[in-house]
């Protein structure tokens, strides 16, 4: 079984057990677990089920791998550079990303849901 939800303005396709870096998102500190509940999709390989735009009732449930404050992870280092053509100006600026590891553990559908 999977999913696609959305988190961030970014959307994922996850499976249980599956490790993601979402956008970093205000959580307790010492919290568990994290629900995503913007799922747009979800496929356990004979039914599919799409929400407009979400699934009403589904959600993944996932955990941090450890607390949630040493859970944050930093992404790759990115330099955009800026440069005016012909004034002899440019400026290299240096950017990293944080995210928050997760670890999918479950994708609960809707309770009144058609997957017989």
């Amino acid at each position: 079984m999977y999913a696609v939800i959305e988190q961030g303005g970014k959307q994922y396709k996850v499976e249980q057990g599956d490790i993601i870096n979402i956008e970093l998102t205000e959580a307790a500190p010492d919290a568990k677990t994290i629900d995503l509940d913007k799922v747009l999709f979800v496929s356990d390989g004979q039914n599919i089920q799409v929400g407009t735009p979400y699934l009403d009732g589904a959600k993944v449930v996932a955990t941090f791998r450890v607390n949630a404050e040493q859970a944050v992870v930093k992404g790759p280092k990115l330099y955009p550079a800026y440069h005016r053509r012909r004034k002899n100006s440019s400026k290299r600026v240096g950017h990293r990303q944080k995210y928050l590891q997760v670890v999918i553990d479950s994708i609960e559908l809707p309770t009144g849901s058609s997957s017989e």
